[in-house]
């Protein structure tokens, strides 16, 4: 496997993948021309022809038949051509000091605070693929194009998590709160937002700070939490520094983490090496190793062995990352250290 940029000739695959997503995923719409229109935009960001506030970097998973299974992306600057909302988890302190009373009330603040920061976005895997290496590559390969080109990139990244809904796509936090407002069904909201219409937030949300009180139980439990099959990316996630900072999704209430580009751990550890073929042997690790092109960019994960400042890889990875021995390459173990 390997991730690459889109292309132009990826749109019925990536059509594909969008079908099979469900809710949730608003960046990957199964709608053929917006999806036109962003692989069109990504090509043309990876060509450097678009401003920070436009830039789209997409990218998908390959397989070594050819086939497009997976895709992730990362967004360099959110919010500063479309409103980017959140909500902030917040406290107001109600006290009458006649009365002996003082009452703490969770509320939820609309706000535009993550604006300008880079997002980890698009991320999805085919089911018949998420074995081995591969969930951990498609996610973590942006971090390698993130330390490779960090000037294009905000100083801190976020990411939103999808949050918390049953089998039929049911969002107690939108039934409680969104539906009030919108007068629509969760996954139609979910649907404009991702055509990139999103004035009716603006229009239809309430501008003062929403009691969590006024919540239904079931709703107040959700905000802050991810659905069940997004539990391994948040703890995957966690391990390389992303950490959850009060913000949600104004429409399934799922957190959204960060961290600041510099010191995201496979961001930070990455090293320039030169490429070896050979035999990793024994002692090899899986590596993460991105051939350092931007346009042409191959990353993948693979046994490797760092030796007096070569990496070491089978013939296989080196025709994958398209190189020769010789080459520089930017590589990180793929996994955190085990704690002591």
């Amino acid at each position: 496997m390997i991730v690459r940029p889109v292309r132009e000739a990826d749109l019925p695959a990536l059509l594909k993948l969008a079908k099979s997503t469900g809710s949730g995923l608003t960046t990957l719409p199964a709608n053929e021309e917006r999806l036109a229109h962003r692989v069109n935009w990504a090509t043309k960001t990876f060509r450097g022809e678009a401003e920070a506030a436009d830039a789209d970097y997409l990218f998908v998973m390959e397989a070594d038949d050819g086939d497009v299974v997976g895709i992730c992306g990362i967004a360099a600057a959110i919010g500063m051509r479309e409103p980017w909302y959140s909500y902030r988890v917040g406290m107001t302190i109600s006290a009458s000091q006649d009365l002996g009373i003082h009452k703490c009330n969770p509320t939820l603040f609309l706000a535009n605070d993550l604006s300008g920061h880079s997002e980890l976005c698009s991320l999805f895997l085919h089911a018949d693929h998420r074995i081995g290496l591969n969930g951990r590559l498609l996610s973590k390969a942006r971090f390698l194009f993130l330390a490779e080109f960090s000037e294009l990139f905000g100083e801190k990244i976020i990411a939103e998590m999808r949050g918390v809904s049953d089998q039929d796509g049911r969002s107690p936090f939108w039934e409680s709160l969104g539906r009030r407002f919108f007068q629509m069904e969760f996954d139609r909201a979910d649907y404009l937002t991702g055509l990139g219409r999103k004035a009716f937030i603006a229009e239809l949300m309430p501008r003062f700070p929403v009691y969590t009180c006024f919540l239904s139980e079931e709703a107040r439990s959700v905000i802050g939490m991810v659905h069940p099959n997004t539990e391994p990316a948040l703890a995957m996630l966690k391990q390389e520094g992303f950490s959850y900072q009060g913000y949600v999704d104004i429409f399934d209430g799922g957190a959204s983490i960060e961290a600041t580009t510099k010191s995201i751990r496979a961001v930070a550890d990455s090293q320039v090496l030169v490429l070896a073929v050979g035999t990793p042997g024994d002692q090899a690790e899986s590596f993460l190793i991105h051939n350092r092109q931007c346009e042409k960019a191959r990353i993948t994960a693979a046994p490797a062995r760092v030796a007096a400042g070569s990496l070491i890889v089978n013939q296989q990875t080196a025709d994958r990352l398209q190189l020769t021995p010789g080459a520089s390459v930017r590589a990180v173990p793929l996994n955190p250290p085990k704690r002591s």
